[in-house]
């Protein structure tokens, strides 16, 4: 795993949004984040979801959540914009944003990529983040040190057969990692992406249904590089993919 000490309350005063933060690796951030002094914003399509991470966080005596129930594949550029300037009025800045949803669509060969599956993809994995990014940035910049995380895949950075549209999404993810890094360098904001590596998710039990589970780290055990990259240890680190595991 990512070799990195969390301290408590390392993210006190923090404000983080995390996407698909109802389950899985975005559940997983929100409640590290929340046991860690931040106050999270839980944004998911499911409501139901969001709700129970929301009470677990509670119950647990750590800082109320917010909660932000968003269809990626439905919004508008103005939600965005609107939930931002939420944002901004409830709490003045973001210190963080943890851009974690994503979905898989099939694997197929390339020459059977389904024309709806491929926009479906495009749109939740790369539109939607671009847009919610332009957004965030905004509530981002207000903040002293602001950390903005993408999810990319190992399938990011080198094309594997039958990953199709799935892996050409995340090496759009990590291209505009890097451009976001480069415009903003030297400023408050620093942009990076996380690639978690294989893990226990339901994502994961779709694209290897025969895997053994028990043999994939837990969403807990990759949390120390999310946690050094929405703490202050990583202002410095920019533009960079890192490795969970």
């Amino acid at each position: 795993m990512f070799d990195y000490t969390i301290q408590n309350s390392c993210l006190k005063d923090k404000t983080i949004l995390i996407t698909g933060a109802g389950d899985g690796i975005g559940k997983q951030a929100a409640l590290t984040y929340a046991e860690l002094g931040a106050t999270v914003i839980l944004l998911g399509r499911t409501v139901e979801k969001l709700e129970n991470v929301y009470d677990e966080i509670v119950a647990a005596g750590n800082p109320e959540p917010a909660i932000v129930p968003l269809d990626m594949k439905g919004a508008t550029k103005q939600h965005y914009i609107d939930m931002t300037n939420t944002i901004i009025d409830q709490f003045g800045k973001l210190d963080g944003a943890l851009l974690n949803a994503s979905v898989l669509g099939e694997l197929t060969p390339f020459v059977n990529i389904h024309e709806q599956t491929f926009d479906d993809v495009m749109q939740i994995n790369v539109k939607a983040q671009m847009m919610m990014a332009q957004a965030l940035i905004t509530a981002l910049q207000k903040a002293n040190k602001a950390s903005l995380v993408f999810t990319t895949s190992t399938v990011g950075g080198k094309g594997r057969a039958f990953w199709a549209t799935y892996s050409m999404s995340k090496f759009a993810t990590e291209g505009m990692m890097e451009l976001i890094a480069d415009e903003f360098e030297g400023t408050n904001l620093r942009t990076n992406a996380i690639n978690p590596g294989g893990t226990r998710t339901a994502m994961r039990a779709t694209a290897y249904p025969g895997e053994n589970p028990d043999t994939l780290a837990t969403p807990k055990d990759i949390m120390p590089l999310y946690v050094y990259l929405m703490s202050d240890d990583s202002a410095a680190v920019n533009g960079q993919i890192l490795k969970a595991q």
